[in-house]
């Protein structure tokens, strides 16, 4: 019944699908530096179980993208080992890895060719029918069926015939089509009105249930609800721990808390 599609991995034949794959995703004293002389990150552990959602933030050029290649195996740690489920990720193929993850970054990546096509490219073998689902689920299908050819709509080479925000839904439409385990998710809102705002807010919430989520999260809502929030400051992970944790710490975290969220609890709707 409804009761059940809530709950992590419930939903019929696609989380049967999901389940194989994932996993807890483990970093073991992970150390990494871009050059051998100068490590970004030093000794680094967490664990992030599987469906639950990891929150990494920090100031500006802190290093939260870092994580995010590593996860990725764009680049291989120096020592230590990332594995998921049980695996070391170094023992798979990269493809293999990549293919756990769905990514929606701040700088969505769409090519010229229909809205269609670009949500399609989550899934290659998937239908109409489904991409107008997955659109649906995101919030786009609307807008989508605003524009002249609905989803026959080209989008140009840059992708500056739609909106900002109406470029992150599509991309959220795509994540949600792929299905995949694991998520990668930019938080950031750039230059979107209040109301795009809160449709991004909510096809990212609905893309995140059941997933294990790593979010480079700037919403004081996601960063409270996170399972484990990852602080990051000069390439170093600092502290890490629950949001009232963090707080009872008063130690970095709180700091940039009460800096960057007290004064905007309003535009957070907290």
């Amino acid at each position: 019944g409804a009761e059940g599609a809530k709950a992590p991995g419930a939903g019929g034949t696609h989380a049967a699908a999901k389940a194989p794959a994932g996993g807890d995703v483990v970093f073991d004293h992970v150390r990494f530096g871009y050059t051998p002389d100068a490590p970004v990150i030093r000794d680094f552990s967490a664990r992030a179980a599987a469906g639950r959602t990891v929150a990494i933030v920090g100031p500006t050029g802190a290093g939260k993208t870092t994580l995010v290649k590593l996860l990725m195996r764009f680049y291989d740690v120096d020592a230590g080992a990332i594995r998921i489920g049980g695996t070391d990720i170094r023992d798979m193929p990269r493809a293999a890895v990549r293919e756990q993850f769905a990514m929606v970054l701040q700088d969505t990546w769409l090519f010229a060719g229909t809205i269609r096509d670009n949500i399609r490219y989550g899934r290659l073998d998937a239908t109409d029918a489904e991409v107008r689902a997955a659109a649906r689920e995101a919030c786009a299908d609307h807008f989508i069926r605003t524009l002249p050819g609905g989803y026959d709509f080209e989008i140009n080479e840059d992708g500056t015939n739609i909106s900002a925000g109406q470029r992150q839904l599509i991309t959220i439409a795509r994540a949600l089509l792929a299905d995949r385990p694991m998520l990668i998710l930019d938080e950031a809102t750039s230059s979107v009105d209040t109301r795009t705002e809160l449709r991004i807010q909510q096809a990212m919430d609905r893309l995140m249930e059941g997933r294990t989520s790593f979010v480079i999260a700037h919403r004081l809502s996601t960063i409270r609800r996170a399972d484990l929030i990852l602080v990051l400051r000069d390439g170093d992970i600092v502290e890490q721990g629950t949001h009232d944790e963090l707080i009872a710490a008063s130690g970095f975290y709180a700091e940039l808390h009460a800096s960057q969220f007290a004064a905007c609890n309003d535009r957070f709707g907290e």
